[in-house]
């Protein structure tokens, strides 16, 4: 775990909606969990509005980060703990 930008991420939008991260995140994912408000990764609770999507492609993360002031961010995260943690705790979506 770790703060985003000490980590290889790729951004794939910027200031978009909940709702347009979540379209993002379903073209973008090979799997798709949802996962509830207040969800931790990387030590930061993923802020959104219900139902919040996270993905996993090519063991990678792909999911909304919301940065105070800078809007959401669809983002693409080496995080292998991270993928781990979002197949546990969040609910598949087919």
């Amino acid at each position: 775990m770790g703060c985003l930008e000490n980590m290889n991420y790729e951004i794939l939008a910027k200031n978009c909606s909940f709702k347009e991260a979540r379209e993002i995140i379903r073209e973008n994912s090979a799997e798709k969990y949802e996962v509830p408000p207040g969800f931790k990764l990387l030590e930061k609770p993923l802020l959104g509005v219900p139902p919040i999507l996270v993905g996993v492609k090519d063991e990678k993360l792909v999911y909304g980060y919301t940065k105070p002031c800078h809007g959401t961010f669809v983002v693409v995260v080496e995080d292998p703990e991270g993928v781990d943690h979002v197949r546990k705790n969040g609910k598949p979506v087919w």
